[in-house]
């Protein structure tokens, strides 16, 4: 009966012992798996990063300045005479040539004043013959003693006021004309004219201050944009210059570049031929002239324009795009990848933005792989994953790589990952990443 009683109360207990062993077991055995997976594939798995290799090629830094556009003439057309307006002969901001019509003023009034000047130079000319040949009568009359010298005399004077006279009258005569030709106005340049400010049948005032002004053409074949230098940039000009290294403006002309508001990549091409000779102190800068050719008349005065002036010499630099360049506090500086995977921190000094890529003037050699996108997952020394970022995608932006373990695959989201036995096993392989050194041997355009 005892031996029943203890049989009846151990069993329990030992089931329930039992019981308590498999479950440490099994976790014993879980955590055991984890490790194992873990120390196969590393604590933190390296970052995904697209790398580029910076393009190498001879370069230029620019300074650029905002400027206007300005014609190298500006005509005002004033009528030289007064008169009513006959006629316009041009269409209001037509292009114009060199001493076409333009205006015709009513010439009638001033034809009859040239007929009236004609008639007086014909008397004055008749009036003068007859003073000079009686001149040479008195003259063979005083020889014979018939007249006297003072009657010679005042013969003499007669003539020279008779002759006097007609040289009057030509000069007015001469004047008349000229007044009966103002009354047609031409084109001194050629240009493209304003519209017209006087309309048909309105009187134009020619003489006084004031005259009445009838249109404005200015001439856009080339064209003139003034800029504002700074004193730094005369400064270090100036310095170029005498160090054999640029040329000045003030000895002869500086090839620039120039873009209008809606143009990039400052398409036109041109030379700076004059520069103030002083500094306006108000302002602390320098007027500078340039002169670009307009012969598709796409450009007018007043128009707004960037210029860009060789600020250096031509030297070898590298272009790589701002996205691949990091701040560190004064300085910046790049991830370079080695052929190990291996990212390490370079220090790079900057130059301007070349289509659209930066200009790095010291800090990478050739050969060199940096990082382009990822570069806040990098530390240095730190192991990478490097992708090769495509040619076309190295100036514009691209996502970076997610980062990896921020959520963790359910069983579901993992079996439907996993790859099925009728799978083949290139579609089971996973690409390994490239190292940095089989970059290098690939050949990259600059």
């Amino acid at each position: 009966m005892r031996e029943r009683c203890h049989f009846l109360i151990g069993t329990p207990a030992i089931f329930l012992l039992s019981l308590a062993s498999l479950i440490l077991l099994s976790a014993c055995e879980e955590k055991k798996e984890q490790n194992t997976s873990s120390a196969g594939t590393g604590s933190t798995p390296p970052p995904e990063v697209n790398v580029a290799k910076p393009i190498q090629r001879k370069v230029i830094d620019w300074d650029v300045f905002t400027g206007r556009l300005a014609s190298p003439e500006t005509v005002e057309v004033h009528a030289r005479v007064s008169g009513y307006l006959e006629k316009v002969h041009f269409k209001d901001g037509a292009e114009v040539k060199a001493g076409e019509l333009l205006f015709t003023i009513d010439p009638r009034p001033y034809l009859a004043i040239v007929h009236q000047m004609e008639a007086r130079v014909v008397s004055a000319k008749s009036r003068a013959e007859l003073a000079t040949q009686e001149l040479e009568n008195v003259a063979r009359l005083q020889g014979k003693g018939v007249i006297s010298a003072e009657d010679y005399e005042r013969r003499a004077k007669a003539a020279t006021d008779a002759t006097a006279t007609l040289k009057g009258a030509e000069a007015e005569l001469e004047q008349a004309k000229l007044d009966l030709e103002f009354t047609k106005i031409h084109s001194p340049v050629a240009g493209r004219a304003s519209n017209a400010r006087v309309t048909m049948g309105n009187l134009i005032v020619g003489d006084g201050n004031t005259p009445t002004l009838l249109t404005t053409i200015v001439p856009l074949d080339p064209m003139y944009c003034y800029i504002e230098v700074d004193e730094r940039s005369v400064l270090k000009y100036r310095q170029l210059h005498r160090e054999g290294k640029r040329m000045s403006a003030q000895f002869g002309k500086v090839d620039v570049e120039m873009e209008l508001a809606l143009e990039s990549d400052f398409p036109r091409k041109g030379y700076i031929d004059f520069i103030d000779n002083v500094l306006d102190p108000n302002t602390g800068t320098i007027r500078a002239r340039a002169v670009f050719p307009n012969e598709d008349k796409l450009m007018a005065p007043g128009f707004f324009a960037r210029v860009r002036v060789p600020g250096s010499q031509e030297y070898d630099g590298f272009l790589v795009p701002d996205r691949a360049i990091a701040d560190d506090q004064d300085s910046s500086f790049v991830w370079v990848v080695d052929g190990e995977n291996t990212a390490h921190y370079r220090k790079v000094s900057l130059g301007p933005l070349l289509d659209g890529l930066r200009i790095v003037r010291e800090g990478l050699t050739d050969g060199d792989i940096i990082v382009v996108d990822g570069i806040l997952l990098v530390r240095n020394g730190q192991k990478v994953n490097p992708k090769l970022l495509p040619k076309e995608d190295f100036a514009t932006p691209k996502a970076a790589p997610p980062a990896r373990g921020t959520i963790p695959e359910t069983k579901s989201q993992k079996k439907q990952k996993e790859p099925s036995s009728s799978d083949s096993p290139a579609k089971q392989a996973t690409p390994d990443a490239k190292s940095a050194s089989d970059f290098n041997s690939e050949k990259v355009k600059n």
